[in-house]
């Protein structure tokens, strides 16, 4: 009579087992299917144009600003961020290998917002990031993205149009992915 007990604790401990991968496969897999688009996805980036407070333009190398209009024709990804934000600076090394390895092929942008003034060059510099740190002192360029948390990426096609926009560390394999979309 032992053993049909041993069997249900056995059966029994298997089904939660199972259940337990099941909420856990769930909880990884269907926020990504259910992901709602972002509503600026597939409009047209806002223009701007901000003060260059690390590395050079991209275009003119005597420029002391940078605008999305002189970047037409690449895609671009804004990085909005500031030197306070610990995921923030988790994610300026991925984005400077990510520019790095895509160089004349895409343009990085970091956004820096709600800081100081001269915060943000200056930790850029400190941190040897090599692509152009703009500097949004007002915000406005963070409030016509609609930014609420940073970091926040957006990524801005060949002919203007936003094809992506992440919140949190955004990984190599996601800018790839983005990329794609955006060439």
């Amino acid at each position: 009579m032992a053993q049909p007990s041993s069997n249900v604790q056995k059966s029994g401990t298997a089904s939660v087992f199972v259940t337990a991968i099941v909420v856990i496969i769930a909880f990884l897999v269907l926020p990504r299917i259910f992901a709602s688009k972002n509503p600026l996805e597939g409009t047209s980036a806002a223009a701007w144009s901000l003060p260059l407070v690390a590395n050079v333009n991209p275009v003119d190398d005597m420029s002391k600003q940078l605008s999305l209009t002189q970047l037409q024709g690449k895609p671009v990804v804004l990085d909005f961020w500031a030197t306070w934000c610990g995921p923030c600076r988790d994610e300026a090394p991925i984005l400077e290998r990510f520019s790095r390895k895509h160089a004349g092929e895409v343009v990085v942008v970091g956004v820096n917002t709600d800081d100081g003034p001269g915060l943000g060059g200056a930790w850029a510099r400190k941190q040897g990031l090599s692509y152009p740190i703009v500097f949004d002192g007002e915000s406005a360029t963070k409030r016509a993205y609609k930014v609420t948390a940073l970091p926040t990426l957006v990524m801005v096609s060949r002919v203007g149009k936003i094809v992506g926009v992440r919140v949190g560390v955004t990984d190599e394999g996601e800018l790839e992915d983005l990329l794609a979309k955006a060439q």
